[in-house]
């Protein structure tokens, strides 16, 4: 076996100048790249978004189903989980969101941060 067999190939991709996929919704959007068999996701989420008034029309569930392993960048977020159970994430925070919870923007400054596990269904119908 040669070493570029035994070897994965390099990849890029860059989310500023040529995501893969955008997904508008109300109040934000996000940005995809996908590579390899992964999806990572740039979110950009204007003040007043609310996952329960601008993705839960789109995707009909109770709550957010989908698990976030995110990393946040700018702004801040507050989550509520099913159990009522809350937490709020600003500029360097790092965060594991199991399914079943809401979240919103917290403040008047757009909360933008990557999302390494949610992004290949987030906002789907």
């Amino acid at each position: 076996m040669s070493s570029t067999q035994s070897m994965g190939r390099l990849e890029e991709r860059n989310l500023n100048t040529k995501p893969d996929e955008t997904r508008k919704f109300d109040k934000g959007k996000l940005d995809i790249a996908n590579i390899g068999d992964v999806s990572i996701g740039r979110f950009t989420l204007e003040p007043g978004w609310k996952w329960s008034t601008s993705v839960k029309p789109i995707v009909k569930t109770d709550s957010c189903q989908q698990h976030h392993t995110g990393y946040i960048i700018s702004g801040r977020m507050r989550v509520r989980m099913d159990n009522g159970t809350e937490m709020e994430c600003g500029p360097g925070d790092v965060a594991i969101i199991p399914p079943g919870h809401d979240a919103w923007v917290e403040g008047n400054e757009p909360c933008i941060g990557i999302d390494f596990t949610g992004a290949k269904t987030y906002a789907q119908r």
